[in-house]
């Protein structure tokens, strides 16, 4: 499906990680000598990439440049503004590393192709909107690099499987930008759920929030330096405007469905997925999608084939963003660590031999990092950041049709419904017509 480009000869960095992660699925013990993977060996800074320097890629950079293993040896936006700040900031904070105090050993680019075409670099972050994150993270993985891609995964389920067959035909590590995985309270909260101690879950409350609705914007003069075309990219093409490109977390190109699935892909990307983990679903997926005002109901759901039902902007207990809801009690779950329960006893109860224990990530980052030297799997493989991604993109769809949808999880297709099985894939604008 996906034709590998002809590579030129390994450097003897690529070499050597190489050798080191087939020496790990082999089951072999790596023999090359101590200087090549000593602590301060250049061979084991991992070099990075950076493409799409808006907000969220913010965290990933400041944090990128704290870390003395890695190195950002280039950095990618449309914006000459955006990238040329990338630039200097990596330059200044390793510049501040040196004994001359000088430094300029950072590429900015406006095209992510440069950086996927440099042999000196191991992998890749991706922070663009979701409408590029598959084209790129592909061509990555395609080049030999290694791939952390923002959530969610993809903008469309065909574009999922695709990035899934790369991942497992190019032996990549890729990580989605879950990182409510590498959270102790969400995990304790799956690890309970898991575990059987509330009962069978039946009601699941989340509220991810709105958007205002998508409008029709005014064209206003493209600033210069910033390369519009390439930033709509696949997606049809409309006149710019400043709201319509901007990352906004209280909307921007959020707002819009041709660049995500709105709250669905934004909130949604993190709680159905903690959701998904907490059911034992990450290999899965709901069966039934239904939207608001279906048979009076006030708020859209989704079923899974157990009869759990996830209530989307359903209020939560105690303004929490999540809520499980079981037969013997309640887990509810939010950020900065908060995690309550009814039974009250059960939030300080320790797991015991017999209760389900989850993977244990404390960084997100740093888990992927470590994953790219040991070649083991991260805490948010393709195929589940796909499973989530696909609740996103379905429940985007809902609400889009107004109508209910019954979804396959193992064909991975919308039942009866031919005109919406249509809109499991979008059509590309040329010249981004190829992933």
């Amino acid at each position: 499906m996906f034709a590998r480009m002809k590579a030129p000869p390994l450097s003897r960095r690529e070499f050597c990680r190489r050798a080191a992660a087939a020496a790990v699925m082999a089951g072999f013990p790596t023999i090359l000598p101590g200087s090549v993977f000593g602590k301060d060996a250049p061979s084991n800074r991992i070099t990075i990439g950076l493409i799409g320097m808006g907000l969220q890629m913010s965290g990933h950079h400041k944090s990128l440049l704290g870390r003395d293993n890695v190195q950002v040896l280039a950095v990618c936006d449309v914006s000459r503004t955006k990238r040329e700040e990338a630039r200097k900031k990596t330059e200044s904070a390793y510049g501040r590393k040196t004994t001359s105090g000088s430094y300029a050993g950072c590429s900015a680019y406006n095209e992510y192709e440069r950086i996927i075409e440099r042999r000196d670099i191991d992998a890749v972050l991706i922070a663009t909107p979701d409408h590029w994150h598959a084209t790129i993270a592909i061509a990555a993985m395609q080049s030999g690099k290694d791939v952390y891609v923002e959530k969610p995964m993809t903008l469309t389920m065909r574009e999922g499987r695709k990035v899934c067959d790369a991942a497992r035909s190019y032996g990549t590590i890729l990580q989605v930008g879950s990182q409510q995985r590498s959270e102790r309270a969400f995990r304790k909260a799956c690890e309970m759920v898991r575990s059987g101690w509330i009962g069978k879950v039946h009601t699941v409350y989340t509220d991810i929030g709105e958007f205002p609705p998508p409008r029709t914007l005014p064209e206003q003069p493209i600033p210069e330096g910033f390369d519009y075309d390439r930033w709509l990219g696949p997606t049809p093409w409309y006149p710019y405007n400043e709201a319509r490109v901007k990352g906004d977390y209280g909307g921007g190109w959020r707002c819009f469905w041709d660049y995500g699935s709105r709250k669905n892909g934004d909130w949604g990307a993190h709680h159905f997925d903690i959701i998904q983990w907490a059911l034992g679903m990450d290999d899965s997926g709901p069966v039934e999608f239904v939207p608001k005002g279906h048979d009076g109901a006030g708020y859209q759901s989704h079923i899974y084939a157990n009869g759990t039902r996830v209530w989307k902007n359903h209020p939560v207990k105690h303004k929490q963003m999540i809520q499980f809801i079981g037969e013997k009690g309640e887990v509810l779950v939010s950020r900065k660590d908060k995690l309550e329960t009814t039974p009250a006893e059960l939030a300080e109860r320790p797991l015991g031999p017999d209760d389900v224990h989850l993977y244990e990530s404390y960084d997100h980052q740093g888990n992927w990092l470590e994953c790219i030297r040991t070649r083991k799997a991260p805490i948010c493989p393709p195929e589940i950041g796909h499973r989530s991604a696909t609740i996103c993109q379905l429940n985007g769809i809902v609400e889009r049709l107004n109508r209910v949808i019954r979804w396959d999880p193992a064909s991975e297709q919308i039942l009866g419904d031919e005109y919406a099985n249509n809109w499991l894939d979008r059509a590309r604008r040329a010249p981004y017509v190829c992933l």
